[in-house]
């Protein structure tokens, strides 16, 4: 029986095909009560020992069918949500590299103990330390109730990245021993985790903390004003007709009730329009996070950091391929819908592009077709592009991926879609009901370990086994069936964007 002493307490391991799972241990204490909408605070020490075979509660939330996708069934909910879970070869002082998981979600929901994000097989394959981390979620973690409480409610709307920060402050304190080296941390997170990632790569309090990063569908453009922000704070109070007082009182059943009619726009005043569809989100609060983290990378913000970024093929196919409000699109409903999310002055550039672009890659260009293959590069890959453009000024260590590695589900129609990495990034592919979602077979093996490679020897020494990434080659490992390196993939597209400012990128 292993049982490790951290500097809050003990925790005993549960064993497994060679494997030491920690799981659900406090790095924080819980964020309730007078801590609800505080930066998190120190956990309580606890006597005893932790029994580490069950995972920690999951952040409150509302359901959504997104997170079966993931391949786990809503666990039990809690305002005591941040707990972190460790999975080692042995707690041995060994220094292997920590690769430190941040799960998705859109910010609202999703849990560290989906089944798919399991660190097992991953920290076996390539004898290092995983971790994965709670953090809080939606109206608790991403709202800004400061400006219109008149600061009685200090939330800038980013305290589930100071979660996510306090997680790594735990890492760095408590990793050694369990095997794993402080000084050797990488960032790794995919939608919403990505985003995360591109957050914490301009965020003051999380310099030092991490050593690389590689965020996934997700990087440093899906940022919230602090108007905006302000905005959904203001909803908050709207809906609920709460003051602080009452807001910090509140029952979590009614607040998730306000959370939802805000994400759909439903609050009389606060339309998607004007809040964005994605209400729930960091905030540029001018103190957590100072300035766009774009632009803080662009300044030299984490110079020091390796990063590896990239998306899949066909992102938006997740959340287009069966809404009529996309599949009916013509032409003319197609630039009206472009034309909220894009200046209509680059809106022609682009459909002629992706008009060519798709006739290239042997797929016709109907109006859903097109507006699915832009909404996947604005969202995803070009965020991802410019962040390495951003960081290869100060780091030649960049490095660009893209998995176009196809679904089988709904007969093919998902395509290389958002998150059909996340099983092989795990080695996760083979878990019951995976194969549904993520595919089987010879060549799924292969995948799963030919993407535990990369991530591991990109983990180790800042190198995935692929060329870096430069303006003259945009050198792009491909993963999928055939995997290959690629010089300047999908050119016209990247090119119908290099005149696109970064305020439409990123932005849901």
């Amino acid at each position: 029986m292993t049982v490790v002493d951290t500097t809050f307490g003990k925790v005993k391991a549960q064993e497994q095909d060679g494997i030491l799972a920690f799981k659900g241990i406090p790095y924080a204490a819980p964020p309730m009560g007078e801590l609800r909408w505080q930066p998190p605070q120190d956990p309580w020490p606890w006597g005893g020992v932790i029994d580490g075979s069950e995972y920690g509660k999951w952040a409150p939330q509302n359901h959504s069918d997104m997170v079966a996708i993931m391949g786990a069934e809503l666990g039990e909910q809690d305002e005591a949500c941040l707990s972190l879970n460790i999975w080692t070869p042995a707690a041995d002082f060994a220094n292997r590299p920590v690769m430190v998981w941040i799960h998705g979600g859109g910010f609202t929901i999703g849990a560290s103990s989906q089944g798919v994000y399991e660190g097992r097989e991953l920290s076996q394959h390539g004898d290092v330390v995983v971790v994965t981390i709670n953090y809080r979620l939606g109206l608790l973690g991403f709202a800004n109730l400061n400006e219109t409480t008149g600061g009685r409610i200090p939330a800038t709307g980013n305290e589930g990245l100071l979660d996510q920060v306090k997680a790594l402050e735990w890492i760095q304190d408590n990793i050694e021993f369990f095997g794993g080296d402080p000084d050797n941390v990488t960032i790794f997170g995919e939608s919403a985790g990505g985003m995360s990632i591109g957050a914490l790569l301009g965020m003051p309090a999380a310099k030092g903390l991490f050593h690389k990063a590689i965020p996934q569908s997700g990087a440093c453009h899906t940022i919230a004003t602090k108007a905006s922000g302000t905005l959904v704070g203001e909803a908050i109070m709207k809906f609920t007709e709460l003051d602080a007082q009452g807001l910090m009182a509140a029952n979590m059943d009614d607040l998730l009730r306000a959370q939802r009619r805000i994400e759909g726009g439903k609050v009389e005043g606060y339309p998607l329009s004007k809040i964005g569809s994605l209400p729930f989100r960091p905030v540029v609060d001018g103190k957590v996070l100072p300035e766009l983290p774009i632009e803080a990378v662009r300044n030299g913000s984490v110079a020091q950091v390796p990063i590896m970024a990239g998306s899949t093929l066909d992102e938006w196919q997740l959340f287009g391929a069966f809404q009529p409000a996309i599949t009916k699109l013509d032409e003319e409903t197609m630039a009206k819908r472009l034309g909220y999310l894009v200046d209509p002055a680059y809106i022609p550039g682009l459909v002629e592009a992706y008009k060519e672009a798709l006739v290239q890659r042997g797929i016709e260009p109907t109006p859903p077709q097109i507006f699915i293959a832009i909404q996947t590069d604005r969202i995803f890959r070009m965020p991802a592009l410019r962040l390495l453009e951003a960081q290869q000024k100060h780091n030649s260590q960049v490095y660009s991926y893209q998995f176009d590695w196809q679904s089988p589900a709904a007969k093919g129609v998902m395509k290389s879609c958002h998150a059909v990495e996340l099983a092989y990034v795990f080695g996760t592919h083979k878990k019951k009901g995976a194969a549904k979602f993520y595919g089987e077979g010879p060549a799924a093996d292969t995948l799963a370990k030919q993407t535990m490679d990369a991530w591991v020897a990109f983990s180790r020494n800042g190198k995935p086994g692929w060329d870096a990434y430069d303006k003259e080659s945009r050198s792009t490992h491909i993963f999928g069936e055939n995997c290959r390196s690629e010089n300047a993939p999908f050119e016209i597209e990247r090119e119908a964007w290099s005149e696109v400012p970064d305020a439409f990128l990123g932005s849901l």
